[in-house]
C-alpha cells in the first residue's frame, strides 16, 4: 500500500471511552418518551448518527426533539463520564512529532467533539476537528469524512481512516480511503472484518506503531 502522511480518527470507541455518558443520555431521553431500551440494545447506538439511532425506537416526528434533548443531557454529563483510552495521548504526540496531519471525523456533533477534546487536553494535536452538523445537512460519517478531506490541511495528503464501527469503514470506502479497524472499541464480533480494513489493531500503542511504520512525508 501507499505510504501515509495523514490520519482521520473516529472519536467514540477509537480515541475515547464515551459509552457511560452516551448510555446515560440515551436512557434519559428514552425515559422522557416512556420507552425502555436495555443496555444490550443501546450498544448498537455507539457510533452511528443520533437521528439514525432514534428512528429505530421513536416516531419520525419525535426524532428532532429527541436529538436536542439528548445533546443537552450529554453536554451536562459527558465530562465526568468520558476518558481517553490508555496510550491515546502518547500516540497523538508521536504521530504529531513524526509529521502526520491529524484530523477528527466523528458522527458526534462538532461542538460536542470540540468540547470533549478540550476538556481532555487533546485539542492541540489536531489540524482539523470534523463532526456532524446540528441539522441533517452533514449527518452521516461519509459526509463528515468528505468534509474533512476538503479542508486545506488535507490537500495533497495520503490518508487513512481509523475507526471502530461499520459506519467508519463504510464512510472510508465511500470516500475512497483505506481504513484501519480498532478492536478495542464498540464493534460487534465480525463487524469490521466485513469491510476488509487494511489492518486491525488491539490497542492504541499497536495502532501508533503501525501508523509510524507506514509514514512518509
Amino acid at each position: 500500500m501507499k505510504k501515509l502522511n495523514a490520519v482521520l480518527f473516529d472519536l467514540d470507541g477509537t480515541l475515547i471511552d464515551s459509552a457511560p455518558g452516551i448510555y446515560a443520555s440515551f436512557e434519559y431521553t428514552f425515559q422522557q418518551y416512556g420507552v425502555n431500551v436495555p443496555r444490550s440494545e443501546l450498544q448498537a447506538f455507539l457510533g452511528p448518527p443520533l437521528r439514525e439511532s432514534f428512528l429505530k425506537k421513536l416516531p419520525k416526528e419525535e426524532v428532532e426533539q429527541a436529538v436536542e434533548m439528548y445533546r443537552g443531557h450529554y453536554a451536562e454529563v459527558s465530562a465526568a463520564l468520558t476518558t481517553p483510552y490508555e496510550g491515546v495521548e502518547t500516540m497523538l504526540q508521536q504521530l504529531r512529532r513524526a509529521g502526520y496531519t491529524i484530523c477528527l471525523a466523528t458522527s458526534k456533533v462538532r461542538y460536542a467533539a470540540q468540547q470533549i477534546l478540550q476538556e481532555l487536553n487533546l485539542t492541540q494535536y489536531f489540524d482539523y476537528i470534523g463532526g456532524a452538523s446540528e441539522d441533517e445537512s452533514m449527518d452521516t460519517k461519509t459526509a463528515v469524512i468528505r468534509h474533512v478531506l476538503s479542508q486545506p490541511c488535507m490537500v495533497g495528503k495520503t490518508a487513512v481512516m481509523v475507526g471502530d464501527r461499520d459506519n467508519d469503514m463504510q464512510g472510508a470506502a465511500d470516500c475512497g480511503l483505506p481504513s484501519v479497524g480498532v478492536q478495542y472499541g464498540y464493534a460487534k464480533t465480525g463487524e469490521l472484518e466485513a469491510f476488509a480494513p487494511i489492518h486491525m489493531v488491539q490497542a492504541p500503542n499497536e495502532l501508533c506503531s503501525w501508523l509510524l511504520a507506514h509514514y512518509q512525508a
